[in-house]
């Protein structure tokens, strides 16, 4: 038997149920019994495999879905990290983000805030707070980081800044001119329904993922994103929704003084 623990936090029974349906229906066709254990540590799904095709069936999790490093030795090999935003710690000036390392003990990658003014900000001096406002740096967000540094820093966390994919998304979000409405705690088809119930399809172009319950609607160009949530929020109680507008970005690092 093969125990993963997935790139993929389950936050209701109701994600669990989903994953689980979502592996018996791609190993349908392979001599491979899988089983969602559950959430245990921060949130995290684990599974199990047993049979025949185990590794036929892991390759197909580890290059669709992803895995934990779960542990430090692992974390050495891959600098590149996904990991899910935990917390704005704004007493220290730090993004954490959790990238599933919890053996022997949870360890969590930090982002300084002179890391994200610099790479977000075009170096301006702009508090932590007002750059999670304006990028939707928000608790549950998956985000890919670079470690910068394999040293701990005082608080026992890892040293990381964001990684050039995740700097490009944003560049590529904010060049479009085009808002998005970022949906956590969903599936895509859960998402497609509701945008179909409520005829909003014709307000936007694109269903972007960013992680297996995670998702970025583009808007048609003149829609408004936060105009969205009241009607989607009707049918998605259970979501979190996030506004991504490019002029508030082209705002922050085009005209805004540098003493924000």
């Amino acid at each position: 038997m093969t125990v993963l623990t997935l790139l993929v936090k389950g936050r209701s029974p109701a994600h669990l149920k989903m994953i689980d349906d979502l592996l018996i229906a791609e190993f349908e066709h392979l001599d491979v019994e899988s089983k969602v254990l559950g959430a245990p540590i921060n949130k995290w799904v684990q599974i199990s495999l047993s049979g025949e095709d185990e590794v036929i069936a892991t390759n197909y999790i580890n290059k669709e879905i992803g895995t934990c490093p779960i542990n430090m030795k692992k974390v050495e090999d891959f600098p590149i990290l996904k990991g899910y935003i935990m917390r704005l710690d704004l007493a220290r000036n730090k993004l954490m983000v959790d990238i599933g390392v919890f053996e022997p003990k949870i360890i969590l990658a930090a982002v300084p805030l002179d890391a994200l003014q610099a790479q977000l900000a075009d170096g301006k001096q702009v508090h932590l707070k007002r750059i999670a406002e304006i990028f939707g740096l928000q608790e549950n967000l998956p985000l890919t980081v670079k470690l910068v540094d394999s040293i701990s820093d005082e608080d026992g966390h890892l040293q990381a800044e964001l990684s050039t994919a995740q700097i490009d998304r944003f560049h590529l979000w904010q060049q479009s001119l085009l808002d998005r409405l970022i949906v956590l705690g969903a599936s895509q088809g859960e998402i497609e329904s509701v945008l179909e119930r409520t005829r909003l399809n014709r307000d936007v172009i694109d269903v972007e993922r960013l992680g297996l319950f995670e998702y970025a609607l583009t808007c048609k160009l003149g829609t408004d994103a936060a105009g969205l949530i009241p009607m989607m929020g009707r049918y998605m109680r259970y979501a979190e929704f996030i506004v991504f507008s490019p002029k508030r970005v082209n705002w922050l690092v085009g005209e805004m003084p540098s003493n924000l």
